[in-house]
């Protein structure tokens, strides 16, 4: 049984049943359920969050993520390789998305010093700070989300059981 659709326990709009799983007659059909809600909730979380970032001038919600990261490095920059493992993000996408963000004069990008092939990013002046003026949207849009359907002590619990979940 590989049971996917979760609208049968209670998904539908109404209360939830208090174990919207109990009548599941296979324990292995728990591993399915947690990979198909974790889809469906950053599908239909995400259209939201991202008018909210393009309001502010990120075009994609992984800008904030490579900003932050970035920053993060210092003067001295981050290696792209570095950057994709961080956000387990796949070279390509991540190329695509950092090259945007370098026509906007955000990030600057340098070969990498030493044998084999790669690139060196920095913010630029214009990129510098740049997250933290995004956040207070990012933050409200966040909230608004999530804020009325889980406590502070659930949000800790969950984001503590999805860490796990990294490779």
């Amino acid at each position: 049984m590989t049971q996917s659709d979760d609208s049968q326990n209670g998904n539908g709009g109404g209360a939830l049943p208090l174990d919207p799983f109990a009548t599941d007659d296979d324990p292995r059909i728990g591993l399915n359920r947690v990979w198909f809600n974790l889809l469906r909730v950053q599908r239909s979380m995400t259209p939201r969050i991202v008018r909210a970032l393009r309001r502010a001038g990120l075009e994609d919600p992984v800008w904030y993520e490579i900003l932050v990261e970035i920053e993060r490095a210092g003067p001295d920059g981050l290696a792209m390789h570095e950057l994709e493992q961080r956000l387990f993000t796949p070279q390509y996408a991540l190329s695509r998305q950092v090259g945007r963000m370098a026509e906007k004069g955000w990030i600057a990008r340098s070969p990498r010093p030493g044998r084999g092939r790669g690139l060196i990013l920095t913010l630029t002046g214009a990129g510098q700070g740049l997250h933290q003026s995004v956040w207070p949207t990012y933050e409200a849009v966040i909230r608004e989300e999530i804020g009325g359907r889980l406590t502070t002590d659930e949000a800790y619990a969950l984001a503590r059981l999805l860490i796990r979940l990294y490779p």
